[in-house]
């Protein structure tokens, strides 16, 4: 089956490679011509703009489109549903706000164009072990589109899976991304409890890979965290700030919105606020109450 593929960041261009695999003829964009070069040299069909990229798609054209969220996303779907005709495929993979996806898929309807919306997990791993897939949007152009689908998911997923109406692939990927921040945070505290208990000396790599076979919370995540443990056992060479990608914000907003409570995603949301500050005030404001009402000892600033 024919795609275009309209961005060639690692994973946009990752999914590219596994469409070329499984024999598919990909047509690939990105501002960027050493990525599309690359892809070119790899089988791929190779354009120079959007206009020239839907020149090369036989109709109907699906054309997916992994860029980053926000802005950019907006400006190409928005320049897409310029170019393309009534009865092709627009398809985001990328990590939009699903109230956005909603209305681009209403903004492209009115032209007779199909709107996707489909969450896309995997990482850099989804090259070979495939990619978990939720799709939302018009059921009969999910089904016109299954192959391209059904390659890039794993062999178990058969496809991915078709959640429901438009907004619904992204709505369930943001709330896979709150899980991740809830599951992430954990794993995080636990491994620093283990390290605190200092007169046990307990080897936290090798903790972490006895918990990969056979334990209750045996997960990828601890897979990859292990290997971590492995490579730098202190985890010396980070820092503990972390950024979040905005779909755990979003997460946090639907459940205030839907009057449903998350206070394990909600909570592993804010640590990552904290992990990003330096003696933050509020903490500075507690040493300075704590101090005021009792005299307890604080600990003075070197400024």
């Amino acid at each position: 089956m024919q795609v275009g593929m309209v961005g060639l960041g690692r994973m946009g261009g990752n999914m590219a490679r596994r469409l070329l695999r499984g024999g598919h003829h990909v047509t690939v964009f990105d501002p960027n011509p050493d990525a599309v070069v690359e892809l070119e040299n790899q089988g791929a069909t190779g354009t120079r703009s959007l206009d020239d990229l839907r020149g090369k798609l036989s109709a109907p054209r699906t054309v997916w489109v992994m860029v980053p969220a926000g802005k950019i996303t907006e400006e190409t779907v928005t320049q897409l549903a310029e170019l393309l005709d009534r009865g092709d495929t627009v398809i985001d993979g990328g990590n939009s706000n699903y109230k956005e996806s909603i209305r681009r898929s209403e903004m492209l309807a009115e032209r007779g164009i199909d709107y996707l919306d489909c969450g896309t997990s995997g990482g850099v791993w989804g090259l070979d072990n495939g990619y978990c897939l939720t799709i939302g949007g018009d059921k009969a152009a999910y089904e016109r589109n299954r192959p391209i689908f059904k390659t890039l998911a794993p062999a178990e997923n058969d496809g991915g899976l078709y959640v429901g109406p438009s907004g619904s692939g992204h709505y369930v990927k943001m709330v896979h991304n709150g899980v991740e921040y809830g599951l992430m945070q954990a794993y995080a505290e636990g491994f620093e409890l283990l390290a605190a208990k200092e007169e046990f000396g307990l080897d936290l790599g090798a903790i972490a890979q006895n918990w990969r076979y056979g334990s209750v919370i045996r997960s990828w995540l601890l897979d990859l965290t292990a290997d971590e443990f492995a490579d730098d056992p202190g985890l010396e060479r980070l820092t503990s700030y972390v950024e979040d990608s905005g779909e755990g914000r979003w997460t946090v907003d639907a459940s205030v919105e839907l009057a449903v409570p998350a206070p394990v995603i909600t909570l592993a949301l804010q640590m990552r606020f904290r992990s990003r500050q330096d003696n933050p005030l509020g903490g500075r404001a507690l040493a300075a109450m704590r101090n005021a009402f009792g005299g307890h000892s604080v600990r003075k600033s070197d400024g």
